[in-house]
């Protein structure tokens, strides 16, 4: 069940895990936890918002900014509370690759979220939001590597 995935930062391998134990009603639950645990926006991007990077090809309206230091990423986001899942899975990933390299985000597998079994809980709508999250952490993981 605990399959290991390499190419997992350490807390997002924990995160995974959490979810394979999970019964799929559970799963939900575990996202909804997330979401409520979304950290607020820090105080420099609370002051200008238009710093954050739309994901234009989530259809909820979620923002992304990231920082890193020392060669460390850190991930920001902004979801509305009125999309749990979408939010959820955000706060998800911004905890599950703190202070991951920009190397390990671009190894995290496109379709990581299947080992979690999230496809038998969420919609296709939901998962490809899921994917274009993923995809925009990996264009900027890639942005700060290209200094």
């Amino acid at each position: 069940m605990t399959e290991m995935t390499p190419s997992l930062p350490p807390r997002l391998q924990e995160i995974v895990e959490d979810f394979q134990w999970s019964e799929d009603r559970e799963k939900l639950d575990l996202l909804l936890d997330f979401s409520e645990r979304m950290p607020p926006l820090p105080d420099w991007l609370q002051a200008d918002r238009s710093a954050m990077e739309s994901v234009p090809e989530c259809m909820t309206p979620v923002s992304v900014q990231s920082k890193v230091e020392d060669g460390k990423m850190t991930f920001y986001f902004d979801a509305p509370p009125q999309s749990p899942t979408v939010r959820g899975f955000a706060a998800l990933m911004a905890e599950g690759v703190q202070d991951a390299t920009p190397e390990q985000v671009l190894s995290i597998p496109v379709d990581f979220y299947q080992q979690m079994g999230l496809e038998r809980v969420l919609t296709n709508q939901r998962l490809n939001g899921i994917s274009a999250i993923l995809a925009h952490m990996k264009r900027l993981a890639l942005q700060a590597l290209q200094g």
